[in-house]
C-alpha cells in the first residue's frame, strides 16, 4: 500500500490492468493520476495477466479486505505440451509431453476441479515461508544451481464453476484429435491460483501445460464491465474526468449490512465510543450486524465506521475519516 504526500482522495478505481506491468506499478500510476495521498489494491495480478484490478484510494483502503474476500472470475488459456517453473509462459520448461487432450477428455476431468479442492500453490508466488516470499526461495534455488525447486504444501480452495470455452481450430492438432491449447472460464474463492489450476488440469488429462493467457473478469462486486484502461486514466490525469470514474468508499461493502446512525451517534463512533442497544428499536437496528458479524454505520449515506456488535453494544472496528 502506497502512502505519500498528496490529496485526501477517497474511493475505488476499477482498473483494467494491461499486460506487462506489476500491480504495484499500476497502483502507483493511478495514485499519481488522482494525486492521492494513499493507495492500495484488492488482489495482486501477475505482470502477464490483464483485467480487473480494484484500486483503493484514501479511506477506501480500509475496505480492501472485503473486496479480497469475495469470489473472483477469470478467463484463462492452457497451452498443452510443456510445464514451466512458474506455471505460466514466462518460466523455464521443466517437463514436456507429446500428448494432446480431446474435448471429451478435458470435459471429463473438470468435475475433479470444482467444489472444495486441495491445491498446491506455485513456488513462484508471494506466499511466505518462515518470513520469506516463496518466489525469493525459488530464485535462490535456481541461482544456487539446485536441480529441483522446493514445493509448497497443498491448501484447500474453492472452485465455484469451471467451464471449457470454445476452442478455435488454430489450437487443434492437425488431425483435430486433440487440443494444443484450450480456454476456460472459472469462478473461484480467495487464495485460488489459476496457474496451479492450469498445471493440474494438464496433468489430469495426461499431458503437461501452463497458463499462456490470463484475464481477471471480476473481483467481489467489481466487474470488467466497469473497468477503465490505464491509457484512458493517464489521458485525463488531474482532471475532473478522472473523478467521474471514482467509485464510493462503500463499493466494496455491498455484502455487509448498513446501519443508519444519527449525527450524535456518528460523533461517538468516530471517537471510538460504543452505542448501547437500548430498547427494541436499537436491537432491531443492530440485528443484521449481529448476524453477519460486521456492518457499516452510515450517517446520511456517509460511511462512519466498520462496526460489530459485542455484549449488546455497537462497537467501531475501523473509523472512516470522511
Amino acid at each position: 500500500m502506497a502512502s505519500r504526500k498528496g490529496n485526501p482522495v477517497h474511493g475505488w478505481v476499477i482498473l483494467d490492468k494491461p499486460e506487462g506491468i506489476s500491480s504495484s506499478r499500476a497502483v502507483g500510476i493511478v495514485r499519481k493520476v488522482f494525486s492521492a495521498a494513499k493507495a492500495g489494491h484488492g488482489g495482486t495480478l501477475d505482470p502477464l495477466a490483464t483485467g480487473v484490478l480494484p484500486i483503493a484510494l484514501g479511506e477506501a483502503t480500509k475496505t480492501v479486505s472485503f473486496a479480497m474476500q469475495g469470489s473472483k472470475s477469470y478467463a484463462f488459456t492452457i497451452a498443452f505440451g510443456a510445464q514451466t517453473q512458474t506455471d505460466d509462459r514466462e518460466g523455464e520448461v521443466v517437463f514436456e509431453s507429446d500428448a494432446r487432450p480431446t474435448r471429451a477428455l478435458i470435459e471429463a476431468v473438470l468435475p475433479r476441479f470444482t467444489g472444495d479442492i486441495s491445491q498446491r500453490p506455485p513456488i513462484f508466488s508471494a506466499i511466505k515461508l518462515d518470513g520469506t516470499r516463496a518466489y525469493d526461495i525459488a530464485r535462490k534455488a535456481i541461482a544456487d544451481g539446485e536441480p529441483d525447486l522446493p514445493e509448497l504444501d497443498a491448501r484447500p480452495v474453492r472452485i465455484d464453476s469451471l467451464e471449457l470455452d470454445e476452442v478455435p481450430e488454430s489450437d487443434m492438432t492437425d488431425d483435430l484429435a486433440g487440443y494444443n491449447a484450450a480456454s476456460f472460464i472459472v469462478t473461484c474463492g480467495k487464495g485460488t491460483y489459476i496457474r496451479s489450476l492450469a498445471r493440474d488440469i494438464a496433468l489430469a488429462v495426461g499431458s503437461a501445460g501452463h497458463v499462456s493467457r490470463l484475464r481477471r473478469l471480476s473481483v467481489g462486486p467489481f466487474s470488467h464491465i466497469d473497468a477503465i484502461s490505464l491509457d484512458f486514466l493517464e489521458g485525463v490525469k488531474h482532471s475532473a474526468a478522472a473523478f467521474e470514474h471514482l467509485k464510493p468508499v462503500t463499493s466494496a461493502l455491498d455484502d455487509i449490512p448498513a446501519v443508519p446512525v444519527s449525527a450524535e451517534e456518528a460523533a461517538k463512533l468516530r471517537h471510538g465510543q460504543t452505542l448501547p442497544a437500548l430498547g427494541p428499536s436499537a436491537l432491531a437496528r443492530f440485528s443484521a450486524v449481529s448476524t453477519s458479524g460486521v456492518g457499516v454505520a452510515l450517517a446520511r449515506s456517509v460511511p462512519v465506521a466498520l462496526v460489530t456488535v459485542q455484549s449488546g453494544q455497537l462497537q467501531p472496528l475501523r473509523v472512516f475519516n470522511l
